[in-house]
């Protein structure tokens, strides 16, 4: 391992996130909203953490390992979500470090559980933080990282690879860095076009903008209490619909579309698109009974905040948790599988769910046909033991480990229904949840110790588990 690369690496990491915090302090000048003092401060004090932690690494590293890679993405994500709780506490936004902490880890791991209230006359400048960091962790701000080090002498290949673990690791071009970039310029003009539809439908430039941000992030942080709910118009629903579904799909196949003349073809072949938008519409329909037949919940309250919880964005509409005890149990599922693998979204992923199944049905098959060379299959291509066995491992460690975070979050005092959708909600990054962590609550009451439990939990999440267990197996940690 090389350690003074490996905080060098972090350093600059950090020097970039306090640039950015330049953004919300022209916010804060532009609304004069009493906070431009506070965010300088934030920003000496952030971008004066990562020079230091650039000074004690000495110099950029000549090449990175794949451990110094896992070790960086880890630690990337403490350090950034520590950096970014500062703004928090310089604008008293929040009282208590453990609340600072959990909203800029739940920003910044685009998980969108919040502590804060009163959003609706929160300074712009907070919300505007709140909205890009959960903008910036939307695409990973390891995967800006790989665009920009390479100019600073650094390559980027480890850093990617453990950013992005999983069944769905094809580069979209030739170099990583290229990748990097063709991703971001996907991400902005998604962004930008989520941000001028928003504005036409009416939402002020200050709203559209944000919330473009956390949609395009599937983070789901709102400027208002009442979310998307606070507006009540069907077409600004029906655009943040649209592009929750688009962000939702693996932005490998928005490129390719791109380089076929925006061919409508290139999402079709994808076996794991056909299956996500056959799940949200089978997922719809059921929920759709469940509510009109007990409580005449409006179609578009059903289809909203049903897209929002299954690509785990965390917006709604209305209080969903008020609907039949069966819509729970959907809603709950549809957070553990959560969206396409290569997209800003969280959960399981549709590829690994389906994998799942198609394994199941070839094990009853083969009861049936002991004899018989069944082969298990995505978009036509075979699936190695090797690559199913690596799946059925992610899935029971991600089980097990919602299991424990449930279970030590109910040992906090918390009841039950709480901790269960809170912790599922967290490790699947979708932010609201059932009981006291509802759409139309805040997680503010939780005790401290279930927050920081909840906190890992999140960065569990992003890191898709794997990212986190190789660092406690002792071999990594041997030369």
């Amino acid at each position: 391992m090389h350690i003074h690369g490996i905080v060098w690496t972090l350093g600059i990491l950090g020097a970039l996130f306090g640039l950015g915090m330049t953004l919300p302090l022209l916010i804060s000048w532009y609304y004069q909203d009493g906070h431009t003092l506070d965010f300088i401060l934030s920003t000496l004090i952030t971008i004066s953490i990562g020079l230091m932690m650039m000074r004690w690494g000495q110099e950029a590293p000549k090449r990175l390992s794949h451990k110094d890679g896992f070790l960086i993405v880890a630690f990337a994500w403490v350090l950034l979500s520590s950096l970014g709780a500062i703004p928090f506490l310089t604008t008293g936004s929040c009282d208590h470090i453990i609340d600072a902490l959990f909203e800029s880890t739940s920003g910044l791991t685009t998980t969108g559980a919040t502590i804060l209230s009163g959003l609706d006359q929160m300074p712009r400048s907070i919300l505007f933080w709140r909205s890009m960091q959960e903008w910036l962790g939307g695409m990973g701000i390891i995967v800006l990282a790989v665009a920009v080090m390479p100019l600073l002498g650094i390559g980027g290949m480890q850093l990617f690879r453990a950013e992005t673990p999983g069944p769905s690791k094809d580069k979209l071009t030739a170099r990583v860095t290229e990748t990097a970039k063709v991703l971001w310029l996907i991400y902005l003009a998604m962004t930008a076009f989520t941000s001028f539809s928003l504005w036409l439908a009416g939402m002020s430039w200050f709203d559209a903008v944000n919330h473009a941000m956390c949609t395009i992030a599937i983070g789901g942080f709102s400027t208002h209490d009442a979310s998307i709910g606070y507006f009540n118009s069907n077409i600004m629903e029906i655009v943040i619909m649209i592009f929750m579904l688009l962000a939702g799909i693996n932005f490998t196949l928005h490129f390719a579309s791109i380089r076929h003349g925006f061919s409508l073809s290139a999402y079709w072949k994808d076996d794991e698109f056909r299956t996500y938008l056959k799940w949200l519409a089978v997922l719809i329909i059921f929920i759709s009974l469940l509510t009109h037949t007990t409580m005449n919940v409006p179609w578009h309250e059903v289809f909203f905040n049903t897209i929002s919880i299954a690509t785990t964005t965390g917006f709604a509409i209305s209080d969903y948790a008020l609907w039949p005890p069966g819509t729970t149990m959907l809603l709950l599922t549809s957070m553990f599988i959560g969206a396409c693998a290569g997209s800003t979204g969280g959960g399981m992923k549709v590829v690994r769910a389906t994998l799942l199944f198609r394994q199941g049905i070839r094990e009853i098959r083969k009861l049936i046909h002991p004899h018989g060379i069944m082969q298990v299959k995505i978009s036509n291509h075979r699936v190695d033991e090797t690559s199913m066995q690596a799946l059925w491992g992610f899935f029971v460690l991600y089980i097990v480990c919602f299991g424990c975070i449930s279970l030590l979050v109910a040992c906090t005092g918390v009841d039950v229904l709480t901790a269960i959708s809170a912790s599922a909600a967290c490790i699947t990054n979708t932010g609201p949840g059932f009981g006291e962590v509802g759409p139309s609550t805040t997680y503010a009451n939780l005790p401290d110790g279930a927050k920081a439990i909840l906190m890992f939990g999140m960065v569990l999440g992003r890191l898709e588990i794997f990212t986190f267990f190789v660092l406690l197996i002792p071999e990594f940690w041997r030369k």
